[in-house]
């Protein structure tokens, strides 16, 4: 049998108890927050009020942080093109043979509920009047268009290496962010932020168990794509972003460097993430495997100390390119 049938049976095999991820790992529409719940109320008479406060505030955030979450705002509003590309991964379709297809009813539930963050935080930066937000909308639009290729292709044990990784990275810089935010004294912003890093754990602790209960089927297979995965590098989703006027994915590195200055997200999350996903899957322990895959194993338990000794050697500019949209925060 080809290694994609085998994935397929295995996709196929899992799709069975989709309905206990979506309960376990998932909040009912009616019982999960909504923008609105954290925002100023639109309807109330202290609206502007509310609105005021929020924005004396906001003056009080230094540029990088407003860089960064600029940057997190349009990776989370990109989300049209990262539901499209796990939409066509092989085991997911639109509808299957016996009506729907579990795989596609759990991406569907899941885009509804990240499709709340980019929500929030872009209302957030409107009402804050710190940032040029035709300019976020014009990069947000950018990054869609352009498109999102993880290096994945269709291939479901990839996919789910990736979103297990990148659910874990979203966490942390959504968790640091809203820690800035408290330090700041931005309640709102700190609720928001620490909200939306309680739903990207959820998240990765479910893509992850996709993978764990993968490496209990197929160890062999699962291992290599691991590898496979960390070998050419995890890849975040606005690593094509870019401002108006400027060529595809020019924007990232200046974006990470802002980040890395900030202490947000760093060269060593980026093990941590990796040191972390070996211990959650157990790799060590995993038995059965083929003599290419026991290789793998090997390359994936050396990995973070050699990637370690490598971010030891980074160097972050002390000082940023300054973005379009946010060169409003600059002035006070």
């Amino acid at each position: 049998m080809s290694i994609q049938n085998v994935r397929l049976e295995v996709m196929q095999f899992l799709e069975k108890k989709v309905d206990n991820f979506v309960e376990e790992f998932l909040i009912p529409v009616e019982k999960i927050w909504q923008p609105t719940d954290l925002l100023p109320d639109s309807s109330s008479e202290n609206f502007l009020e509310e609105v005021k406060e929020l924005r004396e505030i906001a003056k009080d955030l230094p540029y990088d942080f407003w860089v960064t979450l600029v940057g997190d705002t349009i990776t989370e509003e990109a989300l049209p093109t990262y539901e499209t590309w796990l939409m066509d991964v092989e085991g997911v379709t639109q509808k299957g043979e016996k009506g729907d297809n579990g795989w596609a009813k759990w991406l569907r539930q899941w885009t509804g509920e990240e499709n709340r963050h980019g929500d929030v935080l872009n209302k957030y930066l409107y009402l804050s009047g710190r940032v040029n937000m035709r300019e976020v909308e014009v990069t947000t639009q950018h990054l869609i268009n352009d498109g999102f290729d993880p290096g994945t292709d269709r291939d479901p044990y990839k996919n789910f290496v990736f979103t297990s990784f990148q659910e874990l990275a979203t966490y942390v810089s959504h968790n640091r962010v809203a820690q800035m935010a408290k330090k700041f004294g931005d309640k709102k912003l700190f609720k928001m932020c620490n909200l939306i890093a309680g739903d990207e754990m959820r998240h990765h602790l479910a893509y992850s168990e996709f993978v764990k209960r993968i490496f209990e089927i197929d160890p062999s297979e699962m291992m290599m794509s691991f590898q496979y995965m960390m070998k050419k590098k995890i890849t975040m989703p606005a690593h094509l972003i870019r401002e108006s006027g400027e060529s595809i994915g020019t924007a990232f590195e200046k974006f990470s460097e802002s980040a890395q200055r900030l202490g947000v997200y760093t060269a060593m999350d980026y093990v941590d993430i990796l040191k972390k996903l070996n211990e959650k899957w157990e790799i060590d322990k995993i038995c059965n495997l083929t003599d290419e895959a026991e290789k793998a194993r090997d390359y994936l338990m050396k990995l973070p100390e050699r990637m370690t000794k490598i971010s030891e050697r980074l160097v972050v500019p002390a000082e940023g390119q300054l973005f379009k949209w946010v060169q409003p925060a600059l002035v006070k």
